[in-house]
């Protein structure tokens, strides 16, 4: 199914679209099952503990719709004095069609702040999706550094994981770190 960012509908999601982003995660994360190392998969990826944690940490979901159908989404969380992309997924059937553009374009549009984010390594994907959108990776000090300091994740995550920052961040990395 293919949608071009100009028919998507793209709003903060409601917490009655709960459990659709739930299944938008699911579906989109099975990319990494076989890439990221097998003791930090989870099936499901995520679960709904998972997620309502995350919301209480401050994650707010925006979605991407087509008509009434979420085809994608993305959180923005603000930490600190810096604003987090946060778990960016787009229905499989629906990737490659802009909506993940579409996605983060709108989130980083709402941030006067620095913009951090963080994915596995091995997802050469979305490495090379973020640097399209002009983010660039940061070196392995500063990703460890900035892991422990904005992100609630294991040490095991951060051992493989990167974190790419936009051009502010770049430009003066101590207004975020």
């Amino acid at each position: 199914m293919f949608h071009t960012p100009s028919t998507l509908t793209i709003k903060p999601c409601s917490p009655a679209d709960f459990d659709t982003i739930l299944g938008v995660i699911n579906d989109a994360a099975q990319a990494y099952r076989g890439v990221i190392p097998g003791d930090c998969w989870h099936d499901p990826y995520m679960s709904s503990d998972n997620l309502r944690r995350e919301i209480d940490r401050g994650v707010s979901f925006s979605g991407a719709r087509y008509g009434v159908r979420l085809l994608g989404v993305m959180g923005i969380q603000r930490v600190s004095d810096v604003t987090l992309i946060r778990h960016a997924y787009v229905l499989t059937e629906s990737r490659r069609s802009g909506i993940g553009g579409a996605l983060l374009s709108f989130l980083t549009k709402q941030s006067t702040r620095p913009v951090l984010i963080g994915t596995w390594k091995a997802a050469t994907w979305a490495l090379a999706f973020y640097r399209k959108h002009g983010f660039t990776p940061v070196d392995e000090e500063t990703k460890n550094r900035l892991l422990k300091k904005y992100w609630v994740i294991p040490d095991r995550q951060i051992e493989t994981s990167v974190v790419l920052a936009d051009k502010t961040w770049i430009a003066c990395p101590s207004a975020g770190g």
